[in-house]
C-alpha cells in the first residue's frame, strides 16, 4: 500500500483574508504536509465566527498560492456545480494548474448551502446531481480531448459546439476528487469520473461502507478499484496539554467535551496518531485534517511535526 498523504483542509468563508490563508499554507507547507485544500463557499456558517472581512473565490485564491508555493498539492473541497459554468471551470483550474507547475486537484460537488446561493444572487436550482453529472463529464472531456481537435457537448442542461478544449493543464489527468455520504449515485459518479473518493465528518464504520460502495461501483464498470483512491476528513483539534485543547476548541466556539464525543481527530498527538491509524489500516490513503482557525499556525505546526511522522 502506498504511503499515505496528508493535508490541511480549511473554512475560509469563516473569516480569513488571502494573507492569512497564505500564512496558514505557507505554513503547512513547512511542516511537511502534502496539500493545502479549502472549502468553496460565500457565507460565513455558525454564530461564533464573524465572517469578516469577508470571503474569498476558492479559485482566485488557490491561482495566488499557485505562485507562493512550491510543494503542496492544491484544490477545493469541494466546489459547488451551481457557481461556475464548467466550461469556464475548466479553463480556470486548467489556469491555475499552470500556475502551480502541475499541483492542482478539482474536488466537484453539487453544492447544499442554500442560504449563500440567496445572499449572492446564484442559482439555486432544487434538483442538482444532473448538473454534478454532466460538469463532471464536460471537463474531464475538455482536458482529454487532444490537441488541435475539438469536444462537443448536448446535454440537458449543458451544450458546447467544437470548443477547442483549451487550454490544457499540466497533469496528464488533473485529480478529480467526488465525495459525500451517499449510498448509489454518489459512489457511481466517483467511480466513472473521478480519481478520490472522499467521506468526510462521518463515523469509521459509514466510512468504511461508502468506501466498498465506491469499489463495487468500480467493479460494476470494469475499472479497477485501486485506481480509485479512499480518503477521509475529519475536523481536528490537537494539543500537546489539556490546556492548549482547551484553548482550541473555545477558539472555534466549541466545548471540547462534545468536541471528542463527535466524529473528529482530537486529542494530543498519540491518540491523533491512534485515530487516525485505525483508518489508515482500513484504507484511507490521503487525510484531511480541517482546521477551523486559520490564524493558529502553531496548531498546523503541531500536527506537522509531532503526528505526521509517525503517520508516514
Amino acid at each position: 500500500m502506498p504511503t499515505p498523504e496528508f493535508c490541511v483542509f480549511t473554512e475560509p468563508q469563516q473569516g480569513a483574508t488571502y494573507d492569512t490563508q497564505l500564512a496558514f499554507a505557507q505554513q503547512a507547507e513547512r511542516s511537511g504536509f502534502d496539500g493545502f485544500f479549502r472549502s468553496d463557499h460565500y457565507l460565513k456558517m455558525g454564530e461564533h465566527f464573524s465572517g469578516e472581512p469577508g470571503p474569498t473565490d476558492a479559485w482566485t485564491t488557490l491561482a495566488g498560492l499557485a505562485r507562493e508555493t512550491t510543494s503542496l498539492r492544491l484544490g477545493t473541497l469541494v466546489s459547488s456545480v451551481t457557481y461556475r459554468a464548467p466550461g469556464v471551470l475548466a479553463i480556470q483550474v486548467a489556469q491555475v494548474d499552470q500556475m502551480s507547475g502541475g499541483r492542482v486537484e478539482l474536488g466537484l460537488g453539487t453544492g447544499w448551502y442554500e442560504a449563500e446561493h440567496r445572499a449572492y444572487g446564484i442559482p439555486f436550482p432544487a434538483k442538482r446531481f444532473d448538473l454534478l453529472e454532466e460538469q463532471l463529464e464536460i471537463v474531464t472531456g475538455l482536458w482529454a480531448a487532444p490537441r488541435g481537435g475539438s469536444f462537443s457537448f448536448d446535454g440537458a442542461h449543458y451544450q458546447l459546439e467544437s470548443s477547442p478544449a483549451l487550454p490544457k493543464p499540466v497533469q496528464d489527468q488533473v485529480p478529480v476528487i467526488v465525495g459525500g455520504a451517499g449510498l448509489k449515485r454518489t459512489p457511481s459518479l466517483a467511480a466513472r469520473f473521478a480519481t478520490e473518493f472522499n467521506i468526510a465528518f462521518q463515523p469509521e464504520d459509514v466510512v468504511r461502507d461508502r468506501w466498498a460502495r465506491a469499489r463495487a461501483a468500480c467493479e460494476e464498470i470494469d475499472r479497477d478499484p485501486a485506481t480509485l483512491k479512499s480518503t477521509v476528513a475529519l475536523t481536528t483539534l490537537a494539543g500537546a496539554n489539556e490546556a492548549d485543547l482547551a484553548h482550541r476548541a473555545a477558539a472555534t466556539g466549541v466545548e471540547l467535551a462534545s468536541f471528542r464525543e463527535d466524529h473528529t481527530f482530537s486529542g494530543s498527538a498519540d491518540e491523533i496518531i491512534e485515530q487516525a491509524g485505525r483508518l489508515i489500516d482500513a484504507g484511507a490513503q490521503r487525510i484531511y485534517f480541517q482546521l477551523m482557525d486559520m490564524s493558529d499556525l502553531d496548531h498546523v505546526a503541531y500536527i506537522g511535526e509531532e503526528v505526521l511522522p509517525q503517520l508516514r
